[in-house]
């Protein structure tokens, strides 16, 4: 039996729609041909707490792909931090083919299954990279980071501040707002933005806030 069914198909291209974003068939096709990646690779690797194929649409194609609008109007070179099993990375570099993306993460197992991606999708815009992100020094800043359910405000922002300028946003993918969070967030960033997403078939609150260095 396929792990992708017809029945996720359905469910992306309809979750898609109702998140206002425009995907092709070969996004499509890539997207489920990640999704399927996911399933068979987190039996053995762990790559993600949700175990159900029928919720991984919801919970991570479609909650990626609900920043797009938001990564839409900023630059070309990106880095998605603590990328894990590759959310919200691998979406986006599907979504964005004329764009960089670097998927950084600590675990080798999970930075294997990301390299693995790569080469069976064919993406050519997306580099993978083994590294504590403290350790990490790319050749020039990137104008987008963006990171998901990977740490607190404050920690998103001290450890990954090497990687950007005044220039770069900053894309904290949250569940509820974080309000604790934003007391302790470093002087020297602000909250450009904070939205609230709307999730097709995601229980519980989302919410992208977008911050900027201020010096």
């Amino acid at each position: 039996m396929s792990l992708v069914t017809q029945r996720h198909a359905d469910e992306l291209s309809r979750g898609a729609q109702q998140l206002s974003v425009s995907i092709t068939p070969k996004q499509q096709e890539s997207l489920l041909g990640y999704l399927a990646l996911l399933i068979k690779w987190n039996k053995a690797y762990n790559l993600t707490a949700v175990r159900d194929p029928d919720e991984m649409v919801s919970r991570h194609l479609l909650d990626s792909l609900s920043i797009v609008p938001h990564v839409g109007p900023l630059g070309d070179n990106w880095l998605d931090v603590g990328s894990g099993g590759g959310m919200p990375g691998i979406p986006l570099a599907i979504l964005f083919p004329e764009r960089r993306f670097t998927l950084l993460d600590s675990n080798g197992k999970k930075t294997r299954f990301l390299t693995q991606v790569k080469l069976e999708l064919k993406l050519a815009n997306l580099d993978v990279v083994h590294s504590r992100v403290e350790a990490f020094t790319p050749e020039r800043p990137f104008d987008g980071i963006v990171s998901r359910a990977f740490s607190s405000l404050e920690d998103f922002s001290n450890w990954t501040r090497h990687l950007g300028d005044g220039e770069t946003r900053w894309l904290a993918m949250k569940g509820l707002h974080p309000d604790d969070e934003l007391q302790a967030l470093p002087a020297d960033f602000r909250v450009e933005s904070a939205h609230a997403l709307e999730v097709p078939g995601c229980q519980g609150q989302r919410h992208l806030l977008i911050l900027r260095r201020t010096q």
